[in-house]
């Protein structure tokens, strides 16, 4: 008993953040490596927009804009989309509360 409630709050932690590489908009997908109006004109605009802070490159010469933008929620999901710079890097799916 306690192996099986062990694996089920494994599988609820893998499902309430789960990270993708796509997001669907409607008919139109985006994914990592768009850049910020190419999202913006597949989704429209976020329902949230926060400056998360700013990054180092990996030369440590330019400084780049981490934003989060929030779409959602669908389905009683949040997607929160993280952008570097003008790059879409990461793709996150939550459970709305």
């Amino acid at each position: 008993m306690m192996k099986q409630t062990l694996i089920a709050c494994v599988l609820l932690s893998i499902v309430a953040n789960v990270h993708a590489d796509t997001l669907r908009c409607g008919s139109q997908l985006v994914s990592t490596g768009d850049r910020a109006f190419e999202v913006e004109r597949k989704c429209g605009p976020p329902v949230h927009r926060d400056l998360v802070g700013y990054s180092l490159s990996r030369n440590d010469r330019q400084e780049y804009k981490l934003e989060e933008w929030v779409y959602g929620p669908s389905n009683g999901m949040l997607s929160i989309l993280t952008f570097e710079g003008n790059r879409l890097v990461r793709i996150e799916t939550r459970r709305g509360n």
